[in-house]
């Protein structure tokens, strides 16, 4: 049968296809490229998908269209992400309105709610207004889930939209697969809609859509049937009213409907395959070279010293978050070679198990002096995370930065910043004492890159922040974890009687090197009785030993020995 397209006038709806569906460019000077002998006509959405996009699904498709139903807790996408996935879940939520943009106009937020949420829908019967018999619609029951969440999308120093479970309903009333039934996807219904558009009868484009059963069920069709195919491109045949063909390589059989030809010339479906086979521009990024990758078998040890993966976030910040201290020290428990100087102590294996620490917590602590000394990037380069061949930001930390006096100065040329500029990293939180006069520009710079500034009021009698304020203040903001990292200071404060109970587990690495007495010293404060008499300031119980490279690490929860 030959092509339809080639016998089409110019300007006819389907003549911007050829054969095998590439967009041929509009009429010149004509107002759309959908008119008709120069009158109007309606216009019809230019095919955007194919059936390739059924064959060369989304990368995870089936684990994220899950994810993005059950919405158990925040999701956070890049632009292009949230494009890309959102069409395969948009039969379960509708958008409800969308409010006003923020003051800088780089925040809007839009409301969505459960498809079942809507009013019981009963179809009215008799003729529709233009005398036509009204459609067969079936009773669609409503008002059965209430399950809501609101997209809030930034533009600034990144861009990206945050998915977030609203209202009291934290469940559906129902699974995936059953709202799969009630609503196709907009995918589906434009991948029928082009195929037709390119001249495809609709019987043949549900047949070839159903040549893969698992791919067309993870794309949320396993409900899929030719009454959706009809529906889907019903306007736009009624108008061009052209006789429609079966795929290549695919013939008619009486009783059977579309069926493969069972001998054919490998040459009359060349365009076809290749079409299938080119697949679409959605496959994974490449994994940046600076990627770290940490064994599972090791993994496994570190787990009894993470924090349990089911924490709950607690907003009202009475629950303090689980604290990890980690560091990385030499033979005579230095972190430096000096004051100010970055100094790399352990090897490379040692670096991979920082970056998968950093993975299994919410946020990275450190000092202000080591934020001014190291200017450090405070991200995760861990293969499979956000930024390194995982989805959004999963697994990146919120970098955290005490520093009361605000002495940390930051540009858009600091690490950090440019981390987030790339999609690698989470703006940084700084912590600040009350009462200082913050530069305005500063402040906004850091909000225009997703970070903040956190003031708190509570001091310890040291006229240092108090650390349960500074971890209660973490909690309220949703933090469930934090990985302290450092410097000296803020490690040896931590490890004070007076504070050693907030650590929930300790994990150091301990390199074969030593660097002298002009570094900076993991030893905290003596400590003596009432006698005077010096007593071990602290020791560790649960203690395991594991090599790691040349070095050692030493894992452990904290036991007060007073």
């Amino acid at each position: 049968m030959e092509s339809v397209e080639e016998n089409l006038p110019l300007g006819h709806p389907n003549a911007q296809f050829d054969s095998v569906g590439a967009v041929a460019d509009p009429v010149e000077g004509s107002s759309t490229a959908n008119s008709l002998n120069g009158t109007s006509a309606p216009r019809y959405p230019i095919p955007t998908r194919s059936l390739a996009d059924l064959r060369h699904p989304p990368p995870r498709i089936a684990e994220i269209r899950q994810r993005l139903f059950e919405l158990k807790e925040k999701i956070e996408l890049r632009i292009e992400e949230f494009d890309l996935y959102w069409p395969y879940v948009d039969n379960v939520w509708v958008r409800q309105h969308r409010a006003n943009a923020d003051k800088s106009g780089r925040v809007i937020t839009d409301y969505y709610a459960c498809r079942l949420q809507r009013p019981t829908y009963t179809p009215n019967k008799g003729l529709r207004p233009e005398g036509k018999p009204s459609r067969k619609k079936q009773i669609r029951e409503g008002g059965t889930c209430q399950k809501r969440l609101k997209t809030v999308r930034y533009n600034g120093g990144y861009s990206g939209i945050s998915i977030i479970p609203i209202g009291d309903n934290d469940q559906h009333t129902h699974d995936l697969d059953y709202i799969d039934e009630v609503k196709r996807t907009s995918v589906l219904m434009d991948i029928a809609r082009s195929e037709v558009m390119r001249g495809y009868m609709p019987a043949s484009v549900f047949t070839v859509m159903n040549e893969d059963p698992e791919k067309l069920a993870i794309s949320g069709g396993k409900h899929l049937n030719r009454n959706d195919v009809r529906n889907s491109s019903q306007a736009w045949r009624q108008q061009c009213k052209v006789e429609l063909r079966v795929h290549e390589g695919y013939k008619y059989d009486h009783g059977n409907g579309i069926v493969h030809q069972e001998s054919i010339d490998p040459a009359l479906t060349d365009g076809f395959t290749q079409t299938l086979e080119a697949g679409t521009s959605i496959l994974p990024l490449p994994v940046p070279s600076n990627t770290l990758r940490f064994p599972e078998h090791l993994r496994a040890i570190l787990e009894p010293y993470l924090p349990p993966r089911d924490l709950a976030v607690d907003p009202s910040g009475v629950r303090l978050p689980h604290v990890t201290l980690t560091y990385a020290t030499s033979m005579d428990s230095s972190l430096t070679l000096a004051p100010g100087l970055q100094t790399i102590i352990s090897g490379p294996e040692s670096k991979a198990m920082t970056h998968y620490l950093r993975s299994r917590h919410d946020a990275i602590l450190i000092g202000a002096g080591t934020a001014v000394a190291d200017d450090p990037g405070l991200n995760c380069r861990l293969e499979g995370v956000g930024g390194f061949g995982g989805l959004g930001w999963d697994g990146q930390p919120r970098p955290v930065v005490i520093d009361p006096n605000a002495r940390w100065l930051l540009t858009p040329e600091s690490r950090i910043l440019k981390t987030v500029q790339e999609g690698k990293g989470r703006g940084p939180w700084i912590i600040i004492a009350p009462g200082f006069a913050m530069d305005p520009m500063r402040l906004e710079m850091l909000k225009f890159y997703g970070g903040k500034y956190l003031g708190l009021k509570e001091f310890d009698r040291r006229h240092r922040l108090k650390w349960e304020a500074v971890l209660k203040a973490l909690s309220a903001e949703g933090i469930r974890s934090v990985m302290i990292e450092g410097g000296g200071k803020v490690i040896n404060d931590l490890l004070l009687a007076d504070h050693s109970h907030l650590i929930d587990s300790v994990i150091v690495t301990v390199a074969p090197t030593y660097l002298g007495r002009e570094g900076v010293m993991v030893s905290p404060a003596a400590k003596r009785d009432q006698l005077g008499t010096p007593q071990p300031v602290l020791r560790f119980k649960n203690v395991k030993w594991q090599p790691l490279g040349e070095d050692v690490v030493m894992c452990g929860k904290v036991q007060d020995v007073s």
